[in-house]
């Protein structure tokens, strides 16, 4: 079907998915700020309740991974309703979870939710947007999935602190109900769907190759040096494996030329940094203002609060930024208020304050929000059509993986100091500077990409 002959408004079906995937991070982020009562419900420490969001993150990255294959295989209505379900029986394991490895595999069953539906929201807006339009269509969808991480923390806060932490499961889950009835009889097909063969063997070899590098570094979080370096050589000899089947692979998963265009390199490498520094962020900040500041949980999930609602209701604004004024504005300002407020956090984040913490917060989000999504978009208008969806697999897959390298690292860090006659906020203040600093030269490696990205001849873009 041509995009521009697509019936109906795509925006109606593009916010059911979104919805649904917008539920998936809904419940990801308000749990980060309610890992105290977990452990002490569940009598568990912090580097095994941390599995709760690294297996999620893990999970929803190896089934991104398979975007591209199920895009061409099955139909998008099979797709949400798998999704839907998926996020209702592992919302009802985690709500009544009575022990903690019931409440990991929900989450684990839940994380095949956002695992799908993501990556199906932008390819519902690649099958019928004009590629003109590109930067606002996703900021606008992208408005609704962001949306709740600012509500998160906020909203897992509150109900840990005046009610239950399983009540941030059992609230959302009429919504997840009223979704996948409205979803199944709105969502249509734009393309045929063909009969592929799904390719176990390289599938296997790089889930293996994912879960032995997140394995590896919680070991190092553990100072478990030579189980680190173990997992870490074992994951680079799966990628070699996979690479090598890759070169004679006749069975579906993703396409590696993708790896060949440009423009996906200078664009990918971006967004899954600016990934590992959001989903990091969010975990440091609320802990960091608790340790340093003596604020209480509710606080720490409102430090982030502002910072996200400019990041999510800014996105909109960004996109069309994007369309109307080209890549260079929005992915250059993008970077330089990123970089800049984790400058100020490494320098000063000590004498700030919750109230300064909360502005550096919130020009990161701004800075970062506005990089993020426009990465994306900026690599999809000059990606050739043939590869857009093996380049949205690995995109969303890679965000998934780096996502859950940024919370395990970072709190590595954040920890990593100890010295005597420090008080823990002393020692927790030197730790997250060399994490803010880590985040600083990312910011730096950022705007070089970036550069490299804007300035590159045309068909360099589109082949």
């Amino acid at each position: 079907m041509n995009k521009s002959q697509a019936t109906g408004n795509p925006m109606v079906v593009v916010t059911v998915v979104a919805l649904m995937s917008f539920m998936g991070v809904l419940t990801e982020t308000s749990l980060n700020v309610s890992f105290p009562a977990l452990m002490q419900q569940f009598n568990v420490s912090l580097s095994t309740v941390q599995w709760v969001t690294a297996g999620y993150l893990l999970t929803a990255a190896l089934v991104m991974l398979t975007s591209a294959f199920m895009k061409r295989r099955f139909t998008n209505r099979q797709l949400f309703i798998t999704s839907a379900l998926l996020f209702i029986v592992g919302d009802i394991l985690c709500g009544a979870a009575p022990v903690f490895w019931v409440m990991l595999l929900g989450r684990i069953v839940q994380a095949g939710c956002v695992g799908l539906c993501t990556p199906l929201m932008v390819n519902i807006i690649l099958d019928v947007v004009p590629r003109q339009k590109l930067g606002t269509y996703l900021g606008i969808a992208n408005l609704i999935i962001l949306i709740a991480p600012a509500l998160g923390p906020t909203f897992g806060g509150t109900v840990v602190a005046f009610a239950s932490w399983r009540m941030i499961f059992w609230i959302p889950l009429p919504l997840a109900v009223i979704l996948l009835l409205v979803g199944q009889g709105r969502i249509k097909q734009y393309k045929p769907t063909q009969n592929y063969a799904f390719d176990w063997l390289r599938f296997g070899l790089l889930a293996a190759a994912l879960i032995s590098l997140i394995v590896g570094i919680n070991a190092l979080g553990e100072s478990k040096w030579g189980e680190f370096a173990g997992l870490i050589a074992f994951s680079l000899v799966l990628v070699w494996l996979f690479y090598r089947q890759s070169q004679h692979a006749t069975r579906a998963l993703f396409d590696l030329a993708v790896f060949k265009n440009k423009a996906f390199l200078f664009s990918f490498f971006p967004y899954i940094m600016l990934q590992f520094a959001n989903v990091g962020i969010n975990f440091l900040v609320p802990n960091y203002v608790q340790d340093v500041f003596g604020a209480t949980s509710l606080i720490g999930g409102l430090v982030l609060l502002p910072g996200s609602l400019f990041n999510g209701f800014g996105q909109p604004l960004y996109g069309w930024m994007l369309d109307h004024l080209g890549g260079k504005i929005p992915l250059y300002v993008g970077d330089v208020l990123f970089t800049l407020a984790l400058f100020g956090l490494a320098v000063a984040g000590n004498i700030f304050g919750v109230v300064g913490v909360t502005a550096a917060y919130m020009i990161f989000a701004i800075g970062r929000s506005m990089a993020f999504g426009n990465s994306v978009a900026y690599g999809l208008k000059h990606i050739p059509e043939e590869l857009q969806n093996d380049a949205n697999a690995l995109y969303n897959t890679g965000q998934q993986v780096t996502g859950a390298l940024g919370t395990t690292v970072l709190a590595l860090l954040m920890d990593s100091v100890h010295k005597p006659g420090f008080t823990n906020g002393q020692n927790v203040v030197a730790g997250s500077r060399i994490a803010f600093i880590l985040l600083v030269i990312f910011g730096i490696a950022i705007g070089f990409l970036f550069r490299r990205l804007v300035n590159l001849p045309d068909d360099n873009k589109v082949s």
